[in-house]
């Protein structure tokens, strides 16, 4: 998890440069007021005041169409609540103005004392790190649930550590102790993309992420048989689905636009170091009598935290506006997320554009209308890709590749743990490069690397079936650098991206129950691909099934570059306007 954060720190210099940047380009309040053009249109100015952020306009007509536009009215005329005060250098033609506008627009171009409250690019990291951590902290619990099902296994079913008479499990009790976590998270994705998400908003998802998640690690750690301990394991997954479909929607709606891509990346350095301790954690109970239960009990502490720490968090402004609240509670909601060093200014414009957007709640109907297929494919299609390009068969064969290139066989384990360090690792390339490089370049690049990766490992597995004793070595050292490479090219492009995209690229009448589509359709084909994968690689065989997996990776390939946009440094309200 260090390395992630660290690899994070190192890009606040590029995110700083992007954000000066975007704001040399943006228009102030100012300049729409004060320009000749402005003195000499006043009629049109009265008509339509435009609050611009980044470049981009917002016509007010928009504003006085949401039923907010009197509340908005009201908050941005009284200057003394949020630091507003007229310009000493404005016009006399704009306090004409200003006497015989609508106070509403007056407030939007009234400025702030001191060039509009903090630098162009401030980010209050106090803040804004309190926002992202404790949802955050759902991604970490996914992880632990990876991390630790198969030591706990282990642990249960050896007769000398289980500390109960059911130890003897059959293969379909072993499955079902490792599949009904995720068969819970199947349930309460599909339940979050039908109502619960717009009905709670993605805040009290989260809370309830963390009740599953905490009775279902408690239920775990206590269970008396096996019929409980699946039980608790299936309320741990209703946790792992609400948390995955609420973290990446809360993290996008409150993240300041420089950072957003930054911060939802590191969510899946969150999932990471959650395996990674996972592993750790199985380390530890190794020959400890019972040490299961430890090890899957003990989530209810940090789930704990995330109740705690999402009860101090406010609601997702832009939930606030679509569930009919006054705009006064967005403001201030947006306002303790943003924290008292952010520039006003943009604040101000980011508010604007969140009244000025549409606010009807949109359902699972409203998916298919025609305004969002694009971003729906393009959710879709990134976490649909992300499982069938192969990452599962290379993970799953990566103990044998690593034995065939000479690895003790007897510490299968390490491979794990090799792999695990090397995903974190890279995990913070893509923390670090996400608001800078941009998203797009991350994924071609990353899924071009995979595509080559697994085409390699193909060829060496053909290659060593073939039963070339004098090149099996250099084939065996090929084979590792190949799943080096998948791995880390995954971890920069597929791994954090495709979730990133999932936060920002929906519409918000729709967010919820888009991402909870794409949620639902991640965790069904990750089910689709283990099932299969064994089947696959008998009719197939390894080399046949790696060869299917580099021709995905290039469909992949081609609709990303075909299909989805950059979204670095714009607004969730610029997004979806571009994608009209």
């Amino acid at each position: 998890m260090s390395a992630a954060t660290a690899s994070g720190s190192g890009s606040l210099g590029s995110a700083f440069i992007s954000l000066c940047a975007r704001n040399h380009r943006s228009t102030s309040f100012a300049s729409v007021s004060a320009s000749p053009e402005a003195a000499k249109n006043r009629s049109r100015v009265k008509s339509f005041v435009f609050a611009r952020a980044e470049g981009v306009r917002a016509p007010l007509s928009g504003v006085s169409r949401s039923k907010n536009r009197e509340d908005l009215g009201i908050m941005l005329r009284h200057g003394h609540r949020h630091g507003y005060q007229p310009r000493s250098s404005m016009e006399p033609n704009d306090s004409e103005l200003d006497e015989s506008d609508s106070g509403d627009r007056v407030g939007l171009l009234q400025p702030r004392p001191g060039g509009g409250g903090g630098r162009p690019d401030q980010v209050d990291w106090r803040v804004t790190g309190f926002a992202f951590l404790f949802p955050a902290i759902g991604g970490l619990l996914f992880g632990w649930d990876i991390g630790t099902t198969s030591g706990a296994l282990t642990s249960i079913m050896d007769p000398n550590t289980s500390g109960v008479d059911w130890y003897a499990l059959d293969s379909f009790q072993q499955g079902m102790v490792v599949s009904t976590s995720l068969a819970g998270a199947l349930l309460a994705s599909a339940a979050a993309a039908v109502k619960v998400g717009d009905e709670f908003g993605s805040k009290k998802e989260l809370q309830l992420a963390a009740l599953f998640y905490g009775a279902g690690a408690i239920v775990q750690g206590l269970a008396p048989s096996l019929g409980v301990l699946i039980m608790g394991r299936f309320t741990y997954g209703l946790g792992i689905g609400l948390a995955m479909h609420a973290a990446p929607m809360y993290i996008a709606e409150t993240a300041p636009p420089s950072v957003r891509g930054l911060l939802i990346s590191l969510k899946e350095g969150f999932i990471v170091g959650g395996i990674m301790l996972g592993y750790l954690g199985s380390y530890v109970i190794f020959g400890q009598d019972e040490g299961w239960r430890s090890l899957l009990s003990t989530p209810a502490v940090p789930a704990a935290l995330l109740m705690l720490g999402m009860s101090r968090l406010p609601d997702s402004p832009r939930w606030l506006l679509q569930r009919g609240r006054p705009a006064s509670e967005a403001r201030e909601a947006l306002e303790q997320v943003r924290g008292k060093k952010a520039n006003r200014d943009i604040v101000d414009a980011e508010m604007a554009r969140m009244v000025s957007s549409d606010h009807h709640v949109g359902g699972i109907n409203e998916l298919f209308r025609r305004e969002n297929l694009r971003p729906l494919y393009i959710g879709i299609s990134v976490v649909l890709f992300q499982q069938i390009t192969g990452q599962p068969s290379v993970l799953y064969y990566a103990e044998q590749v690593f034995i065939n290139a000479g690895y003790d066989p007897a510490d299968g384990a390490g491979v794990a743990v090799i792999l695990g360090f090397f995903k974190l690792l890279m995990t913070g390339v893509a923390v670090a490069f996400v608001d800078s490089a941009g998203r797009r370049p991350l994924l071609l690049g990353g899924v071009g690397i995979m595509t080559l990766s697994v085409l390699t490992l193909a060829v060496c597995s053909e290659t060593m079936a073939s039963g070339d004793v004098a090149g099996t070595s250099f084939t065996a050292r090929a084979s590792v650098a190949a799943i080096f490479a998948y791995v880390g090219a995954y971890q920069v492009s597929f791994g954090p991206i495709a979730w990133l995209l999932v936060g920002e690229i929906f519409p918000q009448r729709v967010r919820s129950a888009a991402v909870g589509t794409a949620t639902l359709t991640n965790f069904f084909s990750n089910f689709l691909v283990s099932l299969y994968l064994p089947t696959l690689n008998e009719n197939l065989g390894t080399a046949g099934t790696y060869y299917l997996f580099s021709v995905m990776s290039v469909v992949a390939l081609s609709s990303i570059y075909l299909t989805v946009p950059e979204t670095k440094g714009k607004t969730l309200e610029e997004i979806e306007e571009s994608l009209r």
